[in-house]
Formats: structure tokens, sequence, C-alpha cells
């Protein structure tokens, strides 16, 4: 390849084949790293939305059995604090229709409700990360894995020359150094996204914690107040 032939696309179609799978390897994942990252942005944003709205109308005044009612119907659209709510609502409404009357009891299995609801929902908002932090931590080393190759490669070459200058030499360190670049192109955004995901998470995570010991409190106090009725208001 001449010295004026140094474009990105020369030097990508004069690498050699392991070069040129470990580049198509790093594009790839480049493609779907980006497409997950904009799915949880959605996802999150969309998250955020749904638990403000279902924590904006608990504190509204409305009662327990008119939520649940709400959110048993709202199902498959309801966000995750609307299904650790209507978990834990149901169990407790289940041991009640029991008849077990111990307090401890009732606010035990709510929890555990809860608590489960809560690890599955984290589950679903938390999809993506692992592949995320996988990206930005093994990109870079595929890309020099492609560069240390094509360096091998380009000096074998040079190996029967009587004369080799930059201009012979520069090339060949060229085409394998693109390699590491891709990597960095694939895992710079990948590291950006996963520190961000990561905190947008944590902090979903501790707004669901928070309902819960809320949530348990109310459903105290009303079994305080009224042991022998079911939950209707807070």
């Amino acid at each position: 390849m001449n010295s004026q032939d140094m474009s990105i696309v020369n030097l990508v179609l004069h690498a050699s084949w392991v070069v040129q799978l470990v580049m198509l390897l790093l594009l790839c994942v480049s493609v779907a790293s980006w497409a997950a990252i904009f799915r949880k942005l959605i996802a999150l944003k969309r998250v955020k939305a749904l638990n403000e709205d279902f924590e904006r109308d608990f504190w509204s005044g409305t009662s327990l059995n008119d939520l649940y009612a709400s959110a048993t119907q709202n199902a498959k659209h309801a966000g995750p604090m609307e299904r650790i709510f209507a978990s834990g609502t149901r169990e407790y409404q289940k041991l009640r229709e029991r008849r077990i009357q111990d307090t401890g009891t009732l606010l035990d299995g709510a929890r555990r409700a809860m608590r489960a609801s809560f690890q599955r929902e984290m589950d679903v908002v938390e999809s993506s990360l692992s592949f995320l932090g996988s990206v930005a931590s093994v990109s870079p080393y595929v890309g020099l894995f492609g560069t240390v190759w094509g360096i091998m490669h380009a000096f074998t070459g040079f190996a029967g020359m009587e004369q080799v200058t930059l201009a012979t030499v520069a090339p060949g360190i060229a085409e394998a150094l693109v390699a590491t670049a891709l990597g960095l192109f694939s895992a710079i955004p990948a590291v950006i996204a996963y520190n961000r995901f990561a905190h947008d998470c944590d902090r979903v995570a501790n707004q669901l914690e928070t309902f819960i010991e809320e949530f348990s409190n109310i459903l105290q106090r009303n079994l305080g107040a009224q042991p022998a009725s079911s939950a209707s208001g807070h």
C-alpha cells in the first residue's frame, strides 16, 4: 500500500484477515452496545415516569383497596413500584382471608412478597448492564489483540526485505492500530453509559426500598388502629 493510500478504508481493506475479523467483531459489538444504550435510556425514563405517577396517586389519599384494584387491572402496563405494591397487598389480603390476625405474621408476609417482587423488578431494571460492562472491559483488549497480531503480520512481511524504511513500515503499523482505535470506540461509550445507568438503577432501587418501608409502616398503623378490618386507607 502506498503512502498516499493511508485512509481508514484502505487501512482496513489491506489489513490481514485476522485483524479484519477483529474489526468486524468490534464494529458489531459497538452497534449492539449503542442499541442497548438507547433501549436502556428509554426503559429507565419510562420506569421513572411510572413510579412517579403511582407515588403521586399513592400519597393523594386514594384508598389502598382502590389502588390495588387499579394495579390489578393495569398489571401489564404498571411500573415497578405499582407491582411491588400489588404484591404486598395481595399477600396481605390472602393472609387476612385465612383468618390470620397476628400483626407480625401479616407484616412479614407482605414484606416478603414485596422484597421478592423488588428483586424481580430490579433484575429487569438492571438488564443490559452486564453486557455494557463486558463491552467496556473486554473491547480494548480485543482491539489490542488485533493490533499485536497486525504488527506481527507486518513485521513478518518485512523479513525478506533488504532495506526497511519508515514508509514501508508505517502502513502495516497503521493497519494494526485501527483495531485498537475501534476497541476504544466500542469501550468508551459503554463505560460512560454503564456508569450512568448503574447510578440511575441505584436511585430506582433506593426509591423502591423507601416505598416498601413506607407502605409497611402504613400497614402496621392500619393493623394497630383497625386490627379486625382490611386495609382501606392511609
